[in-house]
């Protein structure tokens, strides 16, 4: 199985790239949603948040993001205690995930955080999704809820865009149109494919090219 991470910034169109790769019949490990359930009322993650930042409970015992948010982002320690939690129960979640699908060619696991919590080392191949800072605070500023205030302290609390671009294996512009994004991840694929057809080659020889990591 290979294990493609897909990431970016915030407002880069991660998820529509994402549904992008399950409209190709390619399975999505989405980390977000996988959130969202731990945080329901009963569920391991809204428990240990009840420990660690009970005036982020609701009433009816699941966790209230915008509230969890505020006491969070921007604070760096606050952050990792949160990740400290969080990050274990996902890979569990994960875990399924790969075993639900262990005859699949090819998984997308699309991680937010990726490189902010060295998920890299646990792929094969990163895609980063990006577009221009105009862009990203356009989208991002159209969301309900979000101030300028509160979008530069979720930008500084992740790597920089260009940083993640520069360690990115491939990178997918979403600043034209979704048709232009499709183009571009089966572009990706394409390469992929011969990648992995090059590496069964060496492999099957008995040998390591300069490149193979």
């Amino acid at each position: 199985m290979i294990k493609i991470g897909l990431t970016g910034s915030i407002g880069m169109g991660k998820s529509e790239t994402a549904k992008i790769f399950s409209d190709l019949g390619i399975p999505v490990y989405d980390a977000d949603a996988s959130v969202h359930k731990l945080y329901e009322a009963g569920n391991k993650g809204a428990l240990a948040i009840k420990n660690l930042y009970p005036e982020a409970i609701s009433k009816d015992g699941s966790v209230d993001r915008k509230v969890l948010g505020g006491i969070v982002v921007g604070n760096k320690n606050k952050i990792k205690k949160l990740e400290e939690i969080i990050h274990p129960l996902l890979q569990e979640d994960r875990a399924i995930f790969f075993e639900k699908n262990i005859n699949e060619k090819a998984v997308i696991l699309d991680i937010p955080l990726l490189y902010e919590t060295n998920g890299e080392k646990h792929v094969d191949y990163v895609i980063v999704v990006s577009t221009s800072e105009k862009i990203q605070r356009e989208r991002v500023l159209r969301r309900p809820d979000m101030t300028n205030d509160k979008f530069n302290k979720i930008l500084i609390s992740q790597v920089p865009n260009n940083i993640k671009c520069q360690k990115a294996d491939f990178i997918i512009d979403t600043s034209i149109s979704i048709d232009d994004a499709k183009k571009q991840v089966l572009n990706i694929l394409k390469e992929i494919e011969q990648n992995e057809r090059n590496r069964t080659w060496y492999r099957n020889h008995g040998l390591k090219p300069w490149w193979w990591t």
